[in-house]
């Protein structure tokens, strides 16, 4: 079958589902990489909706970084890993809640795997006295990498999270195989060699406007004039979750400091820079500026008014969706291992034991915690002894083929631990069968142990007695 006749059969798709090529509800095109089948599945026991059946959404984990509590989500999958960088406040569970915006995050992790986080001081990370500056908050990013697996991911950042990104990829450009920048600055106040942006006395008194004025209904018309009464809503109740007015004032106080324009030249990864023409916050000629100064930047115009991502997010991600899918993606060593999944109140201090014991702390796809060792008995008497040392912990393991380089692990037998570490009780440690035969001959004995993973379906498993 040739290119031409499989869109042509897409294309027929799309219309018998209601869908297009433009809004690509239903089926998503992937460049260079074929189509994917992205709505709702739906148990048959409900009524088919008008839109796709809603994405179940994986829960939103934490990561130390400084002595904080960062909160951060992975969702999507793929090959490729996209951090988001929000703008100056963001809310992980509320961000949902609003159609556009949860269409716009959801054909994102189309694209990758997308790790998301909220910045410390706002939405569901802790709030430290007053607001650090941009460097240290980056270093929460890079935290956050880590935390969920990621080694080497494309970084796209948006109005204040545009600084944060570049300053990362300037610094650490090892982790980032491209930047993807929107409706950014390089500046937030004006100099000489930066007239588009606010004078000292204009962002003064805008920041008082905000913060006493505390009218975000008002405001989310300034930043997306395409909004509607009902995102009117919706960002103000995201944004009265995410901040207090004297975090504002502390967030907008640090902004009108931000200047990166020295960096600019010093980047050396692939960029892109997209920018809406009439945004009603920043200049195109801020764009412009950027794109000029990095190194073999691309500058992408865009029509429209609208500052946020969530206005007209088809339109935007229809510049973004290439430039993701042109970053090469190195293929992965792969190696077997024992996947070792913790369970119970003390899962982080058995984590601890198992390190070590010699074994190697991964993260699962879905952001689940899990520790490797090189063969199955090694994991097994390192896990029998550190889960009857540390009461109410269970575990289980399985042999899987994974990546050896650090990154997150996927695949049916990675989730088969965590799956055993859910039945495993107190003081018990479950293996999987391929872990049963390649422990033969190693004085470990077993007994049967299978798991009712659902009602009549058994998972064949063994208990270390």
């Amino acid at each position: 079958m040739t290119e031409t006749t499989v869109a042509s059969r897409i294309k027929q798709v799309r219309r018998a589902l209601g869908d297009d090529g433009h809004s690509q509800r239903l089926v998503r095109t992937l460049h260079g990489r074929g189509y994917r089948f992205v709505a709702g599945v739906l148990d048959g026991t409900a009524p088919a909706p008008g839109l796709p059946a809603p994405t179940a959404r994986p829960p939103v984990r934490y990561t130390m970084s400084d002595g904080l509590h960062i909160a951060h989500q992975v969702t999507g999958g793929g090959d490729t890993d996209i951090v988001l960088i929000p703008g100056f406040v963001s809310h992980l569970d509320i961000d949902w809640e609003d159609e556009r915006h949860a269409h716009f995050l959801d054909r994102l992790g189309t694209l990758g795997r997308l790790i998301r986080f909220d910045k410390r001081g706002t939405g569901m990370s802790d709030r430290p006295p007053g607001v650090p500056d941009l460097e240290t908050r980056m270093h929460d990013v890079l935290a956050v990498m880590d935390a969920a697996g990621s080694e080497r991911a494309v970084i796209c950042g948006y109005s204040e999270g545009g600084p944060m990104a570049m300053l990362l990829a300037a610094t650490h450009p090892e982790r980032v195989s491209g930047l993807s920048l929107f409706g950014t600055y390089a500046r937030r106040t004006w100099a000489a060699d930066y007239p588009w942006a606010q004078t000292v006395e204009e962002r003064a008194a805008y920041t008082a406007h905000m913060v006493n004025g505390w009218d975000w209904e008002e405001d989310l018309l300034q930043r997306c004039p395409s909004g509607d009464a009902a995102m009117q809503a919706w960002w103000s109740r995201r944004i009265r979750a995410a901040a207090t007015p004297g975090t504002i004032q502390a967030l907008m106080d640090m902004n009108s400091l931000v200047d990166v324009r020295e960096l600019l030249p010093r980047l050396r990864v692939p960029t892109q820079v997209v920018h809406r023409r009439d945004d009603r916050l920043f200049r195109p000629e801020e764009a412009a500026f950027i794109a000029e100064r990095i190194p073999g930047a691309r500058l992408v115009l865009l029509d429209g008014t609208d500052h946020l991502p969530c206005g007209q997010p088809d339109q935007l991600l229809d510049a973004i969706e290439p430039f993701i899918a042109a970053r090469p993606s190195p293929a992965p060593h792969l190696a077997l291992a024992a996947v070792a999944a913790p369970h119970g109140d003390g899962a982080a201090d058995l984590m601890e034991r198992l390190v070590t014991a010699g074994g190697t702390r991964r993260v699962a796809v879905t952001g689940a915690p899990v520790i490797t060792f090189d063969g199955p008995a090694t994991a097994v008497r390192a896990g029998t002894a550190s889960v009857h040392a540390i009461a109410g912990t269970g575990l289980g393991l399985a042999i899987a083929e994974i990546r050896a380089d650090g990154g997150p692990i996927t695949g049916g037998r990675v989730e088969r631990a965590i799956l055993l570490a859910a039945h495993a009780d107190g003081g018990e440690l479950l293996v999987d069968q391929m872990a049963s035969l390649l422990l033969a001959g190693s004085g470990i004995d077993l007994a049967s142990h299978d798991v009712e993973t659902a009602p009549g379906v058994r998972l064949p498993a063994f208990s270390v007695s």
